[in-house]
């Protein structure tokens, strides 16, 4: 059963990082851990891959010292694989699509949005642990006492956002990119995933694993 779990979170993370490279070919805009990553990542010249797992190894540090009761393999298989799927996979449809049309540009922001519930749910239904972003704002909630869950990760999504934005500009990015990495990409993956990966939730990934359990 353990081995279906986690081939569950592998496939859930191997799309969510696909679908980070399609948002990042869409340039309307990340999901909010994202946009700060690519502020990072515009400031520090290493690849998009190891800059994730150096970032992602430190909020790992950050969970185990207040609350690692949230991680799990899974955390594992976000933090050494996601960052390296989305720099191969954006490399990749830059080449097939080197200058996206418009039209290109907002199939990929919808294509992008579905696939990353889609993978979400998969990575969630296996439940083997949060990612390293995730557990932030659970420490907040459950260790911390500072508000309700969903209140709290809204208001980290927003610090990610404007310390990205900064982080961008402070390293020589120009104004008018910004909504490539923080617009309203930005803005549906923040406030509007939920019922699209709850729906994928209830019609794939948990009926997939319960048929799976039965047999």
């Amino acid at each position: 059963m353990l081995k279906k779990r986690i081939a569950m979170s592998v496939f859930g993370v191997l799309i969510c990082g696909f679908s980070v490279g399609i948002f990042k070919l869409a340039a309307f805009g990340v999901d909010p851990f994202q946009a700060f990553m690519s502020g990072i990542d515009h400031m520090i010249p290493i690849g998009f891959g190891t800059l994730y797992v150096i970032v992602n190894a430190i909020l790992l540090i950050f969970s185990l010292v207040f609350n690692k009761k949230k991680i799990g393999i899974a955390t594992f298989i976000n933090l050494f694989l996601l960052g390296y799927v989305t720099q191969f996979s954006y490399a990749y449809l830059q080449e097939l699509f080197p200058d996206p049309s418009i039209p290109i540009r907002v199939a990929a922001l919808i294509i992008g949005i579905v696939i990353i519930c889609f993978g979400s749910a998969f990575y969630m239904t296996a439940d083997l642990g949060v990612s390293t972003y995730d557990a932030v704002a659970i420490i907040m909630a459950d260790t911390w006492h500072l508000g309700q869950f969903k209140y709290l990760r809204i208001a980290t999504d927003l610090v990610c956002v404007i310390v990205g934005v900064v982080l961008f500009l402070t390293s020589g990015g120009l104004f008018r990119d910004i909504p490539t990495f923080a617009g309203v990409g930005t803005i549906i993956t923040a406030f509007f995933m939920g019922p699209l990966i709850e729906f994928f939730n209830e019609k794939v990934a948990r009926p997939l694993l319960r048929g799976k359990e039965e047999k």
